[in-house]
């Protein structure tokens, strides 16, 4: 089973995140994307339309928005640009398209654009 403090923490992230986007204008399309089991493709914590804009967002509760970019390894890029090629294809989005990463750090939200 999974540690509930870290599972816990990590939803509870997730949930402020969904929050701040939407009082910054987001509507929230999906939350917890996945492609398909076993098919080497990552969760998109969070996918967000603002105006002509899709958002992939990648949610990390860190001390630190430095340590929430760095706990981004390459393979999880590499993974979360395939599922997001997924959803586009499947949804068949003709729109700009950019991943965010969305970084709790205590009580501050931070959102860094064109992160990945």
């Amino acid at each position: 089973m999974r540690s509930d403090t870290s599972y816990t923490r990590g939803l509870f992230a997730e949930f402020l995140a969904r929050m701040y986007l939407r009082l910054h204008g987001y509507k929230i399309i999906k939350t917890r994307y996945i492609t398909g089991r076993h098919t080497n493709r990552a969760e998109i914590d969070i996918i967000a339309k603002r105006r002509n804009v899709i958002v992939f967002i990648e949610v990390k509760n860190r001390k630190s928005i430095e340590l929430a970019c760095d706990a981004i390894t390459p393979r999880q890029v590499a993974r979360l640009r395939r599922a997001a090629e997924t959803f586009i294809a499947q949804t068949n989005w003709r729109g700009d398209a950019r991943f965010d990463v969305i970084a709790v750090c205590g009580r501050k939200i931070h959102q860094i654009k064109n992160a990945i």
